[in-house]
């Protein structure tokens, strides 16, 4: 399990992952450098040339937009699993992605709303779905974290899938895209 104090863990593992420079015509998002897309440097304010990106830089990104920004760090606290899941996903797909998944999840996942009440599916984590999170722990346990994350990762693997036949050029990265996922 990741602790909240292991971001700085999580970054490392993700600009491994990612590596350095790539300008693959095959990518939709263009040329990437530790895995942030042209269109992202771009919305930083990042001007220079992508094979130049700062790791440091490339970094305090996924940080502010891929981790405080969409309130994983907030998440951590209840669940650095999860929190980590929702990470590796939102650096994917966007943090509103995973973010509505896990409401989507934890809204089927409260029998019916006796545990809780259902929330908006809005991808935004704020009060409620951290509410909902906290009392689905608390009465689900340890069993409630590891079947939350599967279904989280159920869903990932089904946006990929539906990503890879919608566009046969995705192929190509439907494998990498599978591999290295938090479990």
């Amino acid at each position: 399990m990741t602790s909240v104090t292991d971001v700085e863990q999580l970054l490392d593992e993700l600009l491994r992952r990612e590596g350095g420079y790539v300008d693959d015509p095959r990518d939709a998002g263009g040329e990437t450098h530790w895995g942030i897309t042209i269109g992202v440097a771009r919305a930083d304010g990042y001007s220079g040339p992508m094979r130049d990106l700062p790791r440091e830089r490339a970094k305090a990104i996924y940080r502010k937009r891929y981790w405080t920004r969409p309130n994983f760090d907030a998440v951590a606290r209840l669940s650095p699993t999860i929190a980590a899941e929702l990470f590796d996903t939102g650096v994917n797909m966007g943090p509103s992605v995973p973010s509505a998944w896990l409401q989507r999840w934890l809204n089927v996942l409260n029998r019916g709303g006796r545990d809780y009440r259902d929330m908006a599916i809005d991808g935004a984590i704020g009060p409620m779905t951290l509410s909902c999170l906290q009392t689905f722990l608390q009465i689900r346990g340890d069993l409630g974290e590891v079947v939350l994350l599967r279904g989280l990762n159920c869903s990932q693997g089904h946006r990929y899938l539906e990503l890879a036949e919608a566009r046969p050029a995705n192929e190509a990265f439907l494998f990498g895209w599978m591999n290295g996922r938090v479990d």
